[in-house]
């Protein structure tokens, strides 16, 4: 079984692959203080609660919090007897290699995600992921990561409206009813939901602009279905898009004898 580690801003996903399908999705705050001896204890006592065997002698990892990765190395070594393949690392082969300017470093998931969509979709097109920040990554025609654009996230956003303004409260995000809010909370409900939904559609319009070529737009993160109640513009929403494209890199590695 394949181990696949997505760890982001926010949170760490751990997802198993058994060859086929995936057997399941876990969910762990992101916490560089957090040991391997801690982790595996989590995953396992989750795993054993599916009533499934711990069977995983293989692992890949991506991350955009390099100090988290170390724990998550000694992780596979210990209790899996593995050493796990890290995106972005030079040990760690990619199907296509990202076009960007020279010296440029590119965040793992970015990677993962355009060629996740690409695997799935084909053809150029843009994977819009909701995460901490809000980042639009661009995919060529043979799936190479090309550029994007990176903006603050949702609820980065809220938290920082809510600290900067000593009168608003904290609120979750949602669609409001309607546009214009009657209320504090609804206003900046509306503000948030429909203010985003009026940046997705407007970069993606530029993006294809500058492109000059049809782009499919594949969406991604938590809050992916809840943006796509507002719009039309997504071909496709994805929540499994970061493990699925690790699980791809990894077989890409395992077929070039690299594992």
């Amino acid at each position: 079984m394949l181990l696949c580690i997505d760890t982001g801003n926010t949170n760490t996903v751990f997802s198993i692959w058994d060859g086929e399908k995936f057997l399941s999705h876990w969910r762990i705050a992101t916490d560089h203080k957090r040991t391997a001896d801690e982790y595996f204890v989590w995953l396992q006592t989750l795993i054993s609660l599916r009533h499934f065997e711990l069977d995983i002698d293989s692992c890949i990892i991506s991350s955009t919090v390099p100090r988290v990765v170390f724990n998550l190395r000694v992780l596979c070594n210990r209790y899996f007897n593995t050493r796990p393949l890290v995106v972005g690392k030079p040990d760690c082969l990619l199907p296509a290699l990202p076009r960007v300017d020279a010296g440029a470093t590119v965040g793992p998931d970015r990677i993962v995600n355009t060629w996740a969509a690409h695997a799935r979709h084909g053809g150029s097109l843009i994977v819009v992921d909701f995460g901490t920040a809000t980042t639009f990554d661009v995919a060529d025609t043979d799936g190479a990561y090309i550029g994007g654009i990176i903006a603050p996230g949702v609820n980065l956003s809220l938290e920082a409206l809510h600290m900067g303004a000593a009168s608003l409260p904290h609120v979750d995000v949602t669609r409001p009813e309607r546009v214009i809010g009657s209320n504090t909370v609804a206003c900046i409900q509306s503000g948030i939901f429909w203010g985003y939904i009026g940046l997705v559609e407007g970069l993606i319009t530029k993006i294809r602009g500058e492109r000059d070529r049809p782009m499919k737009v594949i969406a991604t993160g938590g809050l992916a279905p809840l943006f796509e109640q507002g719009t039309d513009v997504f071909d496709s929403v994805e929540e499994d898009l970061t493990v699925h494209g690790l699980q791809l890199i990894y077989d890409f590695n395992k077929e070039a004898g690299n594992v």
